[in-house]
Parts: C-alpha cells; sequence; structure tokens
C-alpha cells in the first residue's frame, strides 16, 4: 500500500513540474515558451537600442543589417552590453558608431590569401594542343 501511494505521489509531483517547466518527457521549456523568450529578449535589445542611438545612428545600423546581418547583429550585442556595464552614458551619434563599426572591422577583418601551385601550372600541357 505504502509502495502504491508513493508512486502516485511521484506521479503528481512529476505531471506538476512538467507543467510549471513547460516540457514534455524531454524536458525543458516547451516551443511556444521559446519563442515568447526569444521574441522578449528582441524587444528588450531593440528598446535598449532606442535608448542608446541617436535616429541616424539606428538608421545606419539598419542599412547594415540588411547587407551584412551577421556584423550588425555583433555590433548590437555589444551596444546592449556596453549599455548594461554602463559604459554608454549619451546616446551614441552616427559618427560614434562609425567609429565603433571601424573597430568591429579591424577584429573580425580576414586576410585572403592566394597560393598559386607552379608545379600544376607547369605540367599543365594544353598550350601544346595548338
Amino acid at each position: 500500500m505504502a509502495e502504491d501511494e508513493l508512486d502516485a505521489i511521484r506521479a503528481r509531483r512529476m505531471a506538476e513540474l512538467q507543467t510549471n517547466y513547460g516540457g514534455g518527457p524531454g524536458g525543458g521549456p516547451s516551443k511556444e515558451q521559446q519563442e515568447e523568450m526569444a521574441q522578449k529578449r528582441a524587444e528588450m535589445k531593440h528598446a535598449i537600442l532606442a535608448q542608446v542611438l541617436d535616429q541616424q545612428a539606428r538608421a545606419r545600423l539598419n542599412t547594415i543589417a540588411v547587407a551584412k546581418p551577421e556584423k550588425a547583429q555583433m555590433v548590437e550585442n555589444m551596444l546592449v552590453q556596453m549599455a548594461q556595464s554602463g559604459q554608454i552614458q549619451t546616446k551614441l551619434n552616427e559618427d560614434q558608431l562609425k567609429g565603433l563599426l571601424e573597430q568591429v572591422s579591424e577584429r573580425t577583418q580576414k586576410k585572403t590569401t592566394v597560393k598559386f601551385d607552379r608545379r600544376r601550372a607547369h605540367l599543365d600541357d594544353s598550350d601544346d594542343d595548338f
């Protein structure tokens, strides 16, 4: 009898945990809750960016987001972190945003190298066909 009661208590507790944390047997939040949390994060990020950037800087960042979304995402995250840590005291204007963008570009700039294999070029005998 005690085992049956314990099993019932465990089953109720498991059902309660699943409803509280939104998970099925796999655990974790449900897809709806994840989408809601992502939407809240995006709204919070946009609110912070509106407080930190003036209108021209915001327009420039949106233009960059169209051309290079990953770079704009990186800059937005950097601005949010700076605002949350108190590094940004006033609204950034377009020139200050340009400086920040230059810093990001210097850090993420990729060097392209071209390697020419002379041996293969020498072995190619397509010129002899003429």
